[in-house]
Order: C-alpha cells, then sequence, then structure tokens
C-alpha cells in the first residue's frame, strides 16, 4: 500500500467519525428541544459511564469473580463510590481512588 492510499485511508475514517458528531450538532443548534428530550438526555453520560465501568469492575478477566485478591479494582470502586457521593468532586473522587488501589496493591503483593 503506498502513501497516497493510506492518506486517503486516514482522511475517510476521519470523515467516517466527524461527520456522525457534527451532523446532530448543526441539526439541533438552532432548535429548543423539548423538555422530556432534556431530560432523556441527560441520563446519557450516566448510562455511558455505566457501561464502561459494569465490564472493568465485574468480569475483568471474562468471568464474574469478585475475590479481594483478583479483583481489587471492584471493591475499591465502593468506597470509591461512596466519596463520590458524600464530595461531589471529580479531583477528590479520582484522587481517592488512585491512593486506594495503589495502596490495596500494595499491600496484596
Amino acid at each position: 500500500m503506498v502513501m497516497s492510499e493510506i492518506a486517503i485511508l486516514i482522511l475517510l475514517m476521519s470523515l467516517v467519525t466527524f461527520i456522525p458528531r457534527v451532523l446532530p450538532i448543526l441539526a439541533l443548534s438552532r432548535r429548543s428541544l423539548p423538555e422530556p428530550v432534556k431530560r432523556w438526555l441527560s441520563y446519557v453520560p450516566v448510562a455511558v459511564l455505566a457501561a464502561l465501568l459494569a465490564p472493568a469492575l465485574f468480569v475483568p478477566a471474562g468471568d464474574l469473580n469478585l475475590a479481594f485478591n483478583d479483583n481489587p479494582a471492584f471493591w475499591v470502586s465502593i468506597p470509591v463510590f461512596l466519596i463520590a457521593y458524600l464530595t461531589r468532586n471529580l479531583f477528590i473522587t479520582v484522587l481517592s481512588g488512585m491512593v486506594l488501589i495503589a495502596l490495596l496493591r500494595l499491600f496484596i503483593s
């Protein structure tokens, strides 16, 4: 494959990812959405985050294993979710998660 073909492929792949993101913005930028639609859309980030986190926390190796030594991320996530709920501060939540997982791995290893 020559460089020009690679450049064309990269350009086409860029368009394929760019167009679905821009079209809704262009179509909806001058319109006001109904309140039920706005309310429904407010749940999308939470749903996406849950879809990303659930497999990593519950089935990290492909099967359900909640053993303390085999799945420390699951056990660390419990206090981290509580910290997130109580503080509602992303920085404190991420920092506490990093510290807790580091401490747990230090003591398990």
